[in-house]
C-alpha cells in the first residue's frame, strides 16, 4: 500500500511537470525515467530440454522514475515479476518498489538517503551495482555521504544493508573511500607530465553469529589501496586488497585471510592499443551473509580479466571468476594498418589479438594431518607467486576488421578456448574448443543494410560441433528483421542433432524500441564481467519493450 501511494504521488508529479514544467518564474522540476518489460511465452520441448512452464507466460518488467529540481533529486524503481523468466532466481516474485532514494547536493556535500549504487576503486572490496540481464542487484539501502574537503580530494562514506530480491540481507555493510588527485591538489604538479591519483578504502560488515559449530567473527574488515599513474600514452592502474578471516559456506568455513592484487598497464596512440593485465585472487569471497551462495549478497566485485565474446556460439563457454582463488593474465594488442598501405588498402585494416588465462592457486596443506580446505582451520598455505597445476580457462583469439569498399565490410574472428567445466559450471568435463566467425555487412543504400554471420565451433567434448548462419536486414532508423539457425550437427547423440532457429524483428521510434524473437534457445550460461547465471533451454516467443523519456 505504501508503494502504491509513492507511485501515485510520482505519477501526479509526472503529469504536473510534463504539462507545467515551468509556470511563470516557478521551476517545478522535471521527471525522467525509463521502462522495460521482457515477456516470454514458453512451449515445452523435451528434445532440447525446455521444461513445461505451468504459467505458459512469464514476465520481468521495471520502470525508473527520477525527479530533479535544483540540487534535489529523488526517484523510485517499480519492478514486476509475474513470474520471473526462466533462468532468473524465482525469489524475484511479485511486484513492488525495491529501489527509492532522495539526494541533496549543497556546496561540497552530497547526501543520499535510501537506495544507491557505489563502487570503491575497481570494486575489489566494495561494489554495489545492478546487472539486469543477470538478475543481479546488490543495491545498498541506507545512507551515503560524499564530501570534497579540498581541491582534488573526494571522500565517500556508506552504511546500509544490501538488497536481497524483495527483501534485505541481515548483514550491515559500512565503508569509507578516499580518492586523491595529486595534480589537482598540488599547484606545482598541475602541469606535470606525470598524472597521479591515489586511493584507499576500508569496508566492514557485521552479522550475528548463530552457528553452533564455530566461533565466527561478527565484524569482518577489509581494506584496499590503489594508484593510477599515467604519463603520455601510458597508464598504470594497480590495486591491492586484504580481508581478515571470513569463514563462510563458499570457502567451507576456513579462517584464512583473503588477498587480491590487480595490475593493468595500457598504451594508446592512433592506430595502436596495448593492454597487459594480471591479477591474483586468494579467498576473496565477501558477502554480507556468510551463508549466501551463487550471486547473493556479494559485497565486492572480482573482474574476470577475459574477453567477453558476443557471437552466439563462442558465447556458450564464458568464464566466471573464482572467488576462492585464481591467478590470471591478459594481453591485448590492437593495430590498424594505415590507409593506402599494402595491408591497409583504401580504408585501413584493424587487427586485434587477445590472450587470457586463468589458473588455480598453488595450495599446500598446513601440516600432515590437516586437509586443504578443512573446516575450522586456516585452510591452506599458498605461495604468492606460484601458479597451481589446474587450468580454469584459456582463450586466444584474433579479429580482423576490413572495409573493402563503400558497400562491403568484413570481420573475421578465430578463437581457441580451454574451458574447465567442472570449476566454472560445476559439471564434469574439460572442453577444448575452436571457433571461426565471418561477419559481413553490405550497405544496399543509405538506409538499407544486410548483415551476415557464418559461425563454426568445433569440440570433441560436451555437445560436439556446431554451425550457425544469420541474416539480418536493417531499414534505418526504424526496422530490422533477422533469421538465424544454430545447428548442433556434431552432437554425439544423433537425436539431439537439432536446429536452434530464431526469427527476430525490431522496431525503434524515438526513445522506444520493440523487439520480438520466436524460436529455440539452447541451454548455457550467460556472463557479464565474470558474474554468470544459468540460461535454461527454451522454445517460444519473447517480446522486449524498452523506452526512455
Amino acid at each position: 500500500m505504501r508503494g502504491n501511494r509513492v507511485v501515485g504521488l510520482l505519477f501526479l508529479l509526472f503529469c504536473t511537470t510534463t504539462v507545467f514544467g515551468q509556470i511563470g518564474n516557478t521551476d517545478l522540476g522535471q521527471i525522467h525515467g525509463n521502462f522495460q518489460t521482457d515477456f516470454q511465452y514458453y512451449r515445452e520441448d523435451t528434445l532440447i530440454g525446455a521444461p513445461d512452464v505451468p504459467e505458459d507466460f512469464l514476465l520481468n518488467g521495471f520502470m525508473n522514475l527520477n525527479y530533479t529540481r535544483g540540487n534535489f533529486k529523488a526517484g523510485i524503481r517499480f519492478e514486476s515479476y509475474e513470474n520471473a523468466l526462466l533462468g532468473f532466481d524465482p525469489r524475484y516474485k511479485g511486484t513492488g518498489i525495491p529501489y527509492r532514494y532522495a539526494t541533496y547536493t549543497q556546496d561540497d556535500w552530497e547526501i543520499t538517503a535510501g537506495n544507491f549504487y557505489e563502487q570503491f576503486g575497481s570494486g575489489l572490496i566494495f561494489r554495489a551495482y545492478e546487472e539486469r540481464g543477470l538478475g543481479f542487484d546488490n543495491a545498498m539501502d541506507g545512507i551515503r555521504v560524499k564530501f570534497q574537503p579540498t581541491k582534488g580530494v573526494r571522500l565517500t562514506g556508506v552504511i546500509g544493508q544490501q538488497r536481497f530480491y524483495f527483501d534485505k540481507g541481515e548483514g550491515i555493510v559500512r565503508g569509507i573511500d578516499v580518492d586523491w588527485n595529486l595534480n589537482e591538489s598540488i599547484d606545482s604538479l598541475a602541469n606535470n607530465r606525470w598524472r597521479v591519483i591515489l586511493g584507499g578504502s576500508f569496508v566492514s560488515k557485521y552479522q550475528e553469529d548463530r552457528d553452533p559449530r564455530y566461533n565466527l567473527p561478527l565484524n569482518v574488515g577489509s581494506w584496499a589501496g590503489r594508484a593510477t599513474i599515467s604519463r603520455g600514452r601510458w597508464t598504470l592502474f594497480t590495486e591491492a586488497a586484504y580481508k581478515i578471516n571470513d569463514p563462510s559456506t563458499v570457502n567451507n568455513y576456513i579462517y584464512k585471510d583473503g588477498h587480491a592484487l590487480l595490475v593493468n598497464l595500457t598504451y594508446s596512440r592512433k592506430g595502436l592499443g596495448l593492454l597487459l593485465a594480471a591479477k591474483r585472487i586468494d579467498n576473496m569471497n565477501y558477502r554480507s551473509d556468510r551463508t549466501a551462495t551463487v550471486n547473493d549478497l556479494l559485497i565486492n566485485y572480482l573482474p574476470a580479466m577475459t574477453k567477453q565474446h558476443t557471437y552466439r556460439l563462442p558465447a556458450l563457454y564464458p568464464y566466471a571468476t573464482q572467488p576462492n582463488g585464481e591467478m590470471g593474465l591478459q594481453g591485448e594488442l590492437t593495430y590498424t594498418f594505415k590507409r593506402n598501405s599494402p595491408l591497409g588498402g583504401k580504408y585501413g585494416t584493424q587487427v586485434a589479438l587477445n590472450y587470457s588465462v586463468a589458473q588455480s592457486l598453488d595450495l599446500n596443506p598446513l601440516n600432515d594431518t590437516t586437509g586443504i580446505y578443512e573446516p575450522g582451520t586456516d585452510g591452506y598455505d599458498s605461495d604468492f607467486f606460484s601458479w597451481g597445476d589446474e587450468r580454469y580457462f584459456q582463450d586466444l583469439n584474433i579479429e580482423i576488421t576490413k572495409k573493402v569498399n563503400s558497400k562491403w565490410k568484413f570481420i573475421g574472428t578465430y578463437i581457441y578456448e580451454e574451458y574447465n567445466r567442472a570449476v566454472i559450471e560445476g559439471k564434469p568435463g574439460f572442453i577444448y574448443m575452436q571457433a571461426a566467425i565471418l561477419e559481413a555487412q553490405y550497405k544496399i543504400s543509405r538506409n538499407h543494410t544486410l548483415r551476415f554471420e557464418a559461425q563454426g565451433m568445433w569440440t570433441d567434448q560436451d555437445r560436439g560441433d556446431w554451425a550457425m548462419l544469420l541474416v539480418e536486414y536493417s531499414i534505418s532508423p526504424n526496422w530490422f528483421f533477422a533469421v538465424q539457425d544454430a545447428y548442433n550437427y556434431g552432437n554425439p547423440e544423433e537425436i539431439r542433432q537439432i536446429h536452434y532457429y530464431i526469427f527476430s524483428m525490431g522496431y525503434t521510434r524515438g526513445g522506444t524500441r520493440f523487439l520480438a524473437n520466436y524460436g529455440k534457445q539452447q541451454e548455457g550460461i550467460f556472463c557479464v564481467g565474470g558474474v554468470c547465471r544459468n540460461v535454461p533451454a527454451s522454445n517460444g516467443l519473447s517480446v522486449t519493450i524498452t523506452s526512455t523519456f
